[in-house]
Order: C-alpha cells, then sequence, then structure tokens
C-alpha cells in the first residue's frame, strides 16, 4: 500500500470499534458487572461503523469483526461450556439484529443529537424484536403461540431498557469523541 493511500480515518474508526468492543469484553468478564447485563456498546458499535465508513463493507466488516473477536474471547474464557462451539447458542439472532442496526447505521447521513437518538431507538427495537425471537423459539419455558411472544419480549424490557441506556451513552461517547476529533484533525474529515 502506497502512502497515497494510507487513511487515517480508516484506521481511528477501526480503533474506535474495536477498543469499544474490549470495553464490551472487560464488562462482560467482569463479575461484579453482571448486574448490568445488556448494558452493552453493540448498539453504539454498529451505528457508528454504519454511520462513518464510507464503503459498504467497510461498515459492515469491521464491526461485525470487533463484534466476533470479543465473542470468541468471551465465549472461551466466561462462558464457555464443554462442547458449546465457538460462539454461543442463538449467535445468528444476534449477528442478524447487529447488521440490521449497521443498516440503520448506514441510514444516518448527519451525525446530530437528534438523528443519533432516533437511530439508538431504531436499535433497540430491532435488538428487542430479534434476539427475543430467538429467545423465544428455543425456550419451551414460552409458548410458540403470538402471546408467548409477547410475554418473552414483556419479559425482556428491563434488559432492552439497559441495551437502550448502554446504545445512547456509548453513541453519544463515540459520535461525540469522533466529531470533536474531526473538529481538530481535518484529515479525519475526508474520506477516501
Amino acid at each position: 500500500m502506497s502512502i497515497n493511500k494510507f487513511n487515517p480515518r480508516t484506521i481511528v474508526l477501526i480503533v474506535f470499534i474495536f477498543v469499544t468492543a474490549a470495553i464490551r469484553t472487560y464488562l462482560s468478564a467482569d463479575q461484579n458487572m453482571f448486574g448490568l447485563s445488556n448494558f452493552s456498546p453493540l448498539g453504539a458499535m454498529a451505528l457508528f461503523g454504519g454511520a462513518y465508513f464510507n464503503k459498504s463493507w467497510k461498515a459492515f466488516f469491521f464491526p461485525l469483526l470487533a463484534l466476533f473477536a470479543s465473542d470468541v474471547v468471551l465465549q472461551f474464557t466466561v462462558f464457555s461450556k464443554p462442547g458449546n462451539g465457538i460462539l454461543y447458542g442463538g449467535w445468528y439472532y444476534v449477528y442478524g439484529a447487529f447488521i440490521l442496526m449497521v443498516i440503520v447505521g448506514r441510514l444516518i447521513k448527519k451525525v446530530r443529537p437528534g438523528n443519533i437518538l432516533l437511530a439508538s431507538l431504531a436499535v433497540v427495537v430491532i435488538h428487542w424484536l430479534i434476539t427475543d425471537l430467538g429467545v423465544w423459539l428455543h425456550n419451551p419455558k414460552y409458548p410458540q403461540t403470538l402471546m408467548g411472544y409477547w410475554q418473552c419480549l414483556v419479559l425482556a424490557i428491563p434488559f432492552e431498557w439497559r441495551f437502550l441506556t448502554g446504545t445512547l451513552i456509548y453513541s453519544a461517547v463515540l459520535f461525540g469523541v469522533f466529531e470533536w476529533l474531526k473538529s481538530k484533525y481535518l484529515v479525519l474529515a475526508r474520506t477516501i
């Protein structure tokens, strides 16, 4: 790669996403923080990558890679169970929801607090409906009816409130710090 093709913006975006994934891994691994389950940067990570990477493949690839790397670390340390595989059960619902969250980030045309707030709300609804669909379908505790799915959704509300709080806080930090850096270093404002 020639020095002319080096894009500091891409490097900074990747660092932001992987640092966020590392924070997720650390907080999930810390047993003292387990009461904050779902207070997660996942929604913010997806929105951030979707909003700032100018190429679609980067917008999906780097956030998904960071999610996968943090999941693998967690699976082989904190949540390891013999024979459980490289990822947890139902991972495909989480990854499907995550892909849709990145799409929401791609729809952000101007980074403004109101747009980030609306996108964060959309991300939480996506997470709630899709990940809990997996819980409902694979948990015999819930009847396989519309009322059973509704019951699952209602029981998930406290977790989704924490997910919303995490998404809002991490989004404010990620978007706020990057916008501040863009104003200080014009090279970060250039998209290549």
